[in-house]
């Protein structure tokens, strides 16, 4: 919901409220003093006939718009409405009668003088329309005028808001934001140029670390690494030393790929990864298989694929690649011998299902995708595979799904791909 339609609302709920107050408060004020003026007009042609009477003996007729019935049944003497015929055109028409008790020629009458509220009905009606009239008019007002405020006023917060959607970390943009003539807009502008400041700023500094720390520990790493593969291949090595140093080589091996996945999710988190190129997935997916067709012999899986000609997608192709194979190896290293896995490309997503263990009603699937979560403690992957899938497929806006069938065991992760990224 827009602000201006938030605003508007509690506006016309406001006005409507009071202005509904103050019209039937204005409404029933017109008919009370209306028939006060009727009620009035009775009493006073009451007063009158009381002294003409008394004065001459007679009536002297009705002075003014109106009826007078004379009876010499007793009725109370109220004030009432009623109902009248009226003869010319045969309609019951409201009055306001009034009875009293008069001695006429020595005999008690009681006296009717009834005043049409014809003339209120009609007054009633005008005041009604009047109301509705100016209501609508004073809420028709309040919207236009509240919305040619909001282009007026809020055209500053417009403008920040564009230059905000066009804002590039990765540029080491700084917000130029203009001061304007509302206070408020101008803080919020000044506070958001200097948060883009620190934003640059620490995005160039966390870049620059994380670039330094790639490279600086990888050279270290692989100079562990092969000199340990020397030291495994002296032939004088002392038989108590071999398994320790094997275990240390293990140990490097793990080490490096912990680096190298942990500089892979700090480059996706970063956004370091600009450029785009259609990807075959299809034609990635064989390559991907015939490189681990070793690993799927080992354990004696069960292979199936479809893997008809889809469209592209618009990837990096180091991000492609390590979607795939992390998605891949995990399959195939949490599988049992002699299992099942299967992988189904379609042009809207990617299944891969594999046998395993089975999953206990305890377990969150959700977890599978933290970081260093390892099924087996014992495994030397470094549990960050599918943190690696969740972090490439939340930069291109696709959705990581987790299915389980107990009947089969049977694991499935899909990952459907976003309308953005895929090309015909």
């Amino acid at each position: 919901m827009k602000l201006l339609t938030a605003t508007n609302r509690y506006y016309v709920l406001l006005a409507g409220l009071l202005f509904t107050i103050g019209s039937g408060l204005l409404y029933f004020g017109v008919l009370w003093a209306l028939q006060g003026e009727v009620e009035e007009r009775l009493f006073q042609q009451r007063d009158y006939l009381r002294q003409e009477v008394g004065r001459t003996g007679q009536l002297p007729g009705t002075p003014f718009e109106g009826r007078m019935q004379l009876s010499t049944r007793p009725q109370p003497e109220v004030l009432r409405d009623v109902l009248l015929l009226e003869p010319l055109e045969n309609e019951l028409e409201p009055y306001r009668q009034l009875t009293f008790r008069l001695q006429l020629n020595g005999q008690t009458q009681w006296v009717s003088l009834s005043k049409s509220l014809l003339e209120t009905e009609d007054v009633r009606r005008l005041i009604m329309w009047l109301l509705l009239g100016v209501l609508g008019a004073l809420l028709g007002s309040m919207v236009l005028l509240n919305r040619w405020l909001a282009r007026r006023l809020w055209a500053p917060f417009e403008h920040t808001l564009q230059q905000l959607r066009g804002y590039d970390v990765q540029q080491h943009q700084v917000l130029q934001l203009p001061d304007t003539r509302i206070e408020e807009f101008t803080q919020l502008n000044h506070t958001l140029t200097h948060m883009s400041e620190r934003v640059a700023t620490d995005y160039a500094t966390l870049k620059e670390f994380t670039e330094n720390a790639a490279h600086e520990t990888r050279t270290p790493l692989a100079i562990m690494q092969a000199k340990l593969e020397q030291l495994l291949q002296l032939p004088d090595l002392p038989a108590p030393a071999g398994p320790l140093v094997a275990d240390l080589y293990a140990a490097v091996q793990r080490l490096a790929r912990l680096h190298q996945g942990l500089t892979l999710l700090s480059k996706i988190e970063n956004q370091q990864f600009a450029a785009a190129v259609q990807v075959q997935l299809q034609q990635l997916l064989t390559e991907k298989l015939q490189l681990l067709e070793e690993f799927i012999e080992d354990k004696q899986l069960r292979l199936e694929t479809s893997l008809p000609a889809t469209g592209a997608l618009q990837l990096h192709p180091a991000l492609a690649d390590s979607l795939i194979s992390n998605l891949l190896h995990n399959a195939i290293r949490h599988n049992h011998p002699g299992g099942l896995l299967r992988v189904v490309l379609t042009a809207q997503e990617l299944a891969i299902s594999n046998t395993g263990p089975v999953l206990a009603a305890t377990q969150n699937p959700a977890q599978f995708f933290e970081r260093f979560r390892k099924h087996n403690a014992a495994s030397d992957s470094p549990g960050l595979g599918l943190s690696i899938v969740q972090g490439i497929a939340a930069f291109y806006g696709f959705e990581v799904r987790y299915e389980y069938a107990a009947e089969q065991a049977l694991h499935t992760l899909r990952v459907r791909f976003s309308p953005a990224a895929i090309r015909p």
